[in-house]
């Protein structure tokens, strides 16, 4: 029987859309369903300053397919050399949406972020002064803490000290995979947020190692054990507005992800919503997914819902997903391991093209 749900137009609250051919190949799978998107910085090089910034969100633009509805929302990629006023002049314009904390090492394209967090604690109380958020990556990158454990390790050594010590800043800890992390977001009073991606409420650990090696299941931060998944699920569906989508959609050509050293990163944006649309109806908490997907993530950035809506329809033919074409090579979709009824059938398009 054919199930019908419609939603105002979604956010992504953390995607990365690459640059060049890659990014005008992977755009237009996030403009088909969303109206907004805060892209992250770690392009070769960063986007560390406003400047840079509007350079990255004038490329984004004039790539997008004609008659889009969508705007790309911008942040700058910490360093120890980032300038406080400039972070700040840059959220004051409009030009950024937030900062974003990568501690050096800890994923794709890291080699610039933090390693001192004392050098940039003038930039943490510049930005808590001026209300500009930070969004954490949330790894140690210690190479004596197991990979399991960093997150859970960088909440006590790093981000509640942090917290404690610049306690105005606004946080949102990014791309959450422990109940660990789930915990310390339930226990702030407020200023504390968190993200949780499509492939962290469907995979655990297992899909990755179990009966052979997943190279397209390989993110970071890792998936973790089932308990961990199921608190993810727990909070995505609580209706906590604490908790939100970012899909940490991250696209790398199949060369790469299939190289003997290959890259971590799950390309979800093309079926997030219908993925996320079966679980949401297996929790019975269906009626939530627009509060995860398009309100509590604009609430939290202090952004209005945006005007739009979509719809997405159950049929009973399931979708296959592959290979997505780009200048720089395929890049496989993320495949949930069971079949997606849901599909969205359309979109009421009322948002200006940028």
């Amino acid at each position: 029987m054919t199930r019908t749900l419609t939603i105002p137009r979604p956010d992504d609250w953390h995607l990365h859309l690459r640059d060049g051919a890659m990014m005008a190949g992977v755009l237009p799978a996030t403009t088909a369903h969303f109206a907004r998107a805060l892209i992250m910085p770690n392009l070769v090089p960063p986007v560390v300053t406003g400047l840079d910034a509007a350079a990255y969100r004038d490329r984004i633009v004039d790539a997008l397919p004609q008659g889009a509805g969508f705007t790309p929302l911008m942040t700058l990629y910490l360093t120890e050399a980032t300038v406080a006023a400039d972070v700040v002049a840059a959220h004051k314009a409009g030009m950024i949406t937030a900062v974003k904390l990568y501690p050096a090492g800890a994923t794709t394209n890291s080699a610039s972020g933090v390693r001192d967090f004392d050098r940039v604690r003038a930039v943490f109380e510049a930005m808590a002064e001026a209300g500009v958020p930070l969004c954490v990556h949330g790894e140690v990158t210690d190479p004596a803490v197991d990979i399991f454990d960093r997150e859970a390790v960088f909440i006590d050594r790093v981000l509640d000290p942090l917290r404690r010590a610049v306690p105005g800043l606004r946080v949102v800890m990014e791309h959450v995979t422990t109940a660990d992390a789930v915990a310390y977001v339930q226990s702030a009073d407020a200023g504390l947020a968190a993200t949780i991606t499509t492939h962290h409420l469907v995979i655990n650990r297992n899909h990755i190692l179990a009966g052979g090696i997943r190279p397209h299941y390989y993110c970071l931060p890792v998936a973790k054990r089932e308990r961990h998944r199921l608190e993810l699920l727990a909070a995505a569906t609580s209706g906590d507005a604490r908790f939100f989508l970012g899909t940490d959609s991250a696209p790398h050509a199949d060369a790469l992800k299939l190289a003997p050293c290959g890259c971590a990163g799950c390309f979800t944006a093309p079926n997030t919503l219908p993925v996320l649309a079966h679980m949401f109806e297996a929790a019975d908490a269906l009626p939530r997914l627009g509060d995860f997907v398009a309100r509590f993530g604009a609430a939290f950035y202090g952004l209005a819902q945006n005007p739009g809506t979509l719809t997405l329809i159950k049929g009973d033919t399931p979708q296959s997903f592959g290979a997505w074409p780009t200048g720089a090579g395929p890049v496989t979709v993320f495949d949930p391991g069971f079949e997606v009824l849901w599909r969205v059938a359309c979109r009421d398009e009322r948002l200006p093209r940028p």
